[in-house]
């Protein structure tokens, strides 16, 4: 699965979106409602730099299954939805 852009993309596109879904779900009630600033501050930084990784390896994975730009941007844009990745993942990603 690593072989491939699209394997790679596959990959990051379920961490960023476990990493989002924690965020929202897990670190802001943890902040707002438990006094817990830290949690924002570590996985707000690991939901960073996966949606950076996210941002780059989706243009290989565009050139190799040959996406028009609107799809590319689809993609793009599932991101930064809630359980948006998983379902670029189920609608676009597979073969």
């Amino acid at each position: 699965m690593l072989k491939t852009d699209i394997g790679r993309l596959r990959i990051i596109a379920f961490l960023e979106g476990l990493s989002f879904l924690l965020l929202l779900f897990v670190a802001m009630p943890l902040k707002y409602y438990g006094g817990y600033t830290e949690a924002t501050k570590e996985l707000g930084m690991a939901h960073g730099v996966l949606f950076t990784m996210y941002v780059i390896a989706v243009f290989p994975a565009k050139e190799q299954k040959g996406w028009s730009w609107f799809t590319t941007l689809v993609v793009l844009a599932a991101s930064v939805f809630p359980f948006g990745t998983f379902v670029a993942d189920y609608k676009l990603f597979r073969d």
